[in-house]
């Protein structure tokens, strides 16, 4: 850096830093050019490491938005199938065939997950239920 001393240049100065630079043994200038080289190296690989990460990326996504259509599109036909069995059995209603439909779409397993609630009071009176005879 050039020094300014009561506004003027110091001329002598930036004389001996750049005979400083020149005078810089050829072991030291070497080893300069070599790490800049390496440096440029290191770089151009970590560019070319990038965009093949990107590259992998966008496969990637693309196969996982090609899985999730594919998931949707089997969720809704078996979503549309279980509707279709679910209106055709809601128009063959008979009287006295109401516990049959309503265990049905019941789960009556007392071995559910953990996570559910615990509906076995309800279970037990939509049992009792079932069984006892209607009164009208």
């Amino acid at each position: 850096l050039f020094k300014e001393s009561n506004g003027t240049n110091d001329s002598a100065a930036a004389t001996c830093q750049v005979d400083g630079l020149q005078s810089e043994p050829e072991s030291i200038r070497k080893w300069r050019d070599e790490q800049k080289e390496r440096l440029e190296q290191l770089d151009a690989n970590s560019r070319k490491q990038e965009a093949e990460w990107k590259e992998k990326a966008i496969k990637e996504l693309e196969e996982w938005y090609a899985r999730q259509d594919e998931k949707l599109q089997k969720t809704k036909a078996s979503n549309r199938a279980a509707e279709e069995a679910f209106v055709n059995d809601a128009e063959d209603v008979f009287p006295g065939t109401e516990w049959e439909r309503v265990a049905q779409l019941c789960d009556f397993n007392p071995k559910s997950s953990k996570q559910a609630k615990d509906v076995s009071r309800m279970r037990s009176v939509l049992i009792s239920l079932k069984q006892a005879s209607l009164v009208r």
